[in-house]
């Protein structure tokens, strides 16, 4: 282009980048017409020589240049219009910028740190390469993202949510609960996570349940009081399993043996507590026990202990300890059987 140098410029009407008039003037002419330019984007030559515009000739209306004096017959004029142009609608390299409307890429696209956002990549788009193992167990708070129904929105949900999930659809499965940790010298240990919607039973599972004392018996206390969860202790809430009609505070767990305090005594094993949540007489058993007596020589198992609960209502928790003294150490773990 003439009077540039360089590459060609990207222009919205290229045609129109460069208009050029020659005409021969007249003795003193000053008007010349017919002419196509665009206002403050005129150049012209008398004779080779530019004029400056505004002192040596004036072009206001983009049709007619007007010479401040009037030429000598013969003079060559040359107007030279540059028509209106723009650079190409681009986004700097360097700069960066604002794309307003989809962009389409033929190819990958590499970047150092990519920012989508919120709620703009579908599921159907998303892969993830590259990770690795989370190197640890999963925890309750650990996030997943799920599909909220078919073709919905994408969402997080935690753990726990998965786990209740899972509860509602593997029907008489057994699900953690709670565990009491280890215990030490403790007066009980209670449970208070009794859920009608979830599960049916539970299950007690007694590791190394030593008393503080010999010659204690394990007993156990129910409630039926959701708010504070305050244990029936009358003397005829309880009905023993292995003494006849007799009725107690406490429901034992062990009636046959006195258990000692010494190394390697105590409780091994099982209780259950069948179905609290009917407005019916709770039963709690005891299977799969093996008690160490205070002699230390010899043990015995019972399938058989147990007692029922007198009172007509639903149980919401449970406590367990020994008939005297504290309970020296040991582990009591909670899990639910999952509603069928």
């Amino acid at each position: 282009m003439a009077g540039y140098i360089g590459g060609r410029v990207a222009v919205s009407v290229p045609q129109q980048v460069e208009a050029k008039f020659t005409i021969t003037a007249t003795a003193s002419q000053t008007s010349i017409t017919n002419v196509s330019y665009t206002v403050g984007s005129v150049h012209v030559f008398q004779n080779g020589v530019r004029l400056v515009d505004g002192t040596d000739f004036t072009a206001t209306n983009g049709s007619t240049v007007t010479l401040e004096t009037g030429a000598t017959e013969g003079d060559q004029i040359v107007i030279v219009s540059h028509g209106s142009f723009q650079t190409g609608d681009v986004v700097s390299k360097a700069s960066g910028g604002t794309f307003s409307s989809a962009i389409a890429v033929d190819g990958s696209v590499t970047a150092t740190s990519l920012v989508i956002p919120d709620g703009s990549l579908p599921l159907v788009d998303l892969d993830i390469d590259g990770g690795t193992d989370i190197g640890a167990a999963l925890v309750d708070a650990d996030l997943m993202i799920v599909d909220d129904g078919a073709g919905g929105t994408n969402r997080k949900a935690t753990m726990t949510r998965l786990a209740t999930y899972m509860g509602t659809k593997i029907g008489g499965g057994m699900e953690f609960i709670a565990s009491s940790g280890a215990i030490s010298n403790a007066a009980n240990v209670s449970f208070t996570g009794f859920d009608s919607s979830k599960y049916d039973s539970y299950e007690f599972r007694f590791i190394d349940f030593l008393p503080a004392t010999d010659s204690a018996y394990p007993v156990a206390r129910t409630s039926s009081d959701t708010s504070s969860h305050s244990y029936d202790s009358g003397t005829n809430d309880y009905q023993k399993r292995l003494s006849g009609s007799t009725t107690a505070s406490a429901g034992e767990l062990n009636a046959s043996n006195a258990l000692g305090n010494a190394a390697n005594e105590g409780f091994v094993g099982i209780v259950r507590v069948i179905n609290p949540h009917t407005s019916t007489y709770t039963k709690v058993s005891v299977n799969d026990g093996i008690y160490v007596d205070a002699s230390g020589d010899y043990s015995s198992l019972s399938s058989q202990a147990g007692f029922a609960r007198k009172e007509n209502a639903q149980v919401n928790a449970i406590q367990f300890f020994w008939s005297s003294g504290n309970i020296a150490s040991g582990e009591v773990i909670m899990f639910g059987i999952v509603n069928s």
